[in-house]
C-alpha cells in the first residue's frame, strides 16, 4: 500500500496553504495550489448512466465541468442543497472538477510538519481518502487525497 504524501514542491518549504470546507461533519483541505476557484453554481444536469458519485455538470464560462458529490465519494449519507453548499473547482486529470461540498471554511497555512499521518477511518470514512491530519487549536483538519477519491467509482 502506498502512502500519499503532502506537495510541498509548490512552496519551496514546509509552509503549506490548505482550502478547508465541511463535508457533513468532517472539516477537509487541499492545498490551495489544487483550487482554481469556489463557486455557488449548483445548478447541476444530470448525466445519464453517470457513476453515482456524479451529480451532474455545470457551465462554467462555456467549460464544461463535471460535479462529483463528496457525500457520495466518501460514502456518507445524502443532503440536500442549503444556501451555504458550493463546488470547489479543481484541475484533475486535464479537467476542471467541482467537488459539491457543505460549506466553505478557512485558508489555513500551516507547516508540513504539523500534518500527521491519517488513521485507518475518520468518522466511519475510510483513511484512504486522506493524506494526512493537522490537528488546529479548536478542530481537526483532513487533507482530502484527491487521486484516492476520484478512484472510487
Amino acid at each position: 500500500m502506498t502512502t500519499a504524501t503532502i506537495d510541498k514542491s509548490t512552496t519551496g518549504s514546509s509552509t503549506l496553504q490548505i482550502a478547508t470546507f465541511h463535508v457533513d461533519n468532517l472539516l477537509l483541505g487541499l492545498q490551495i495550489h489544487q483550487v482554481q476557484e469556489i463557486n455557488r453554481h449548483l445548478e447541476v444536469t444530470a448525466v445519464p448512466h453517470s457513476p453515482r458519485v456524479v451529480r451532474g455538470v455545470i457551465n462554467l464560462r462555456g467549460e464544461v465541468v463535471t460535479v462529483v458529490d463528496m457525500r457520495q465519494v466518501l460514502g456518507l449519507p445524502t443532503a440536500e442543497l442549503t444556501k451555504t453548499s458550493r463546488n470547489v473547482v479543481i484541475h484533475f486529470g486535464g479537467e476542471l472538477v467541482g467537488l459539491m461540498v457543505d460549506q466553505i471554511a478557512d485558508i489555513l497555512t500551516i507547516d508540513a510538519n504539523d500534518i500527521d499521518p491519517p488513521p485507518a477511518n475518520i468518522s466511519g470514512v475510510d483513511g484512504r481518502f486522506f493524506k494526512g491530519v493537522h490537528t488546529t487549536k479548536d478542530e481537526i483538519v483532513v487533507i482530502l487525497d484527491v487521486d484516492e477519491a476520484f478512484s472510487v467509482s
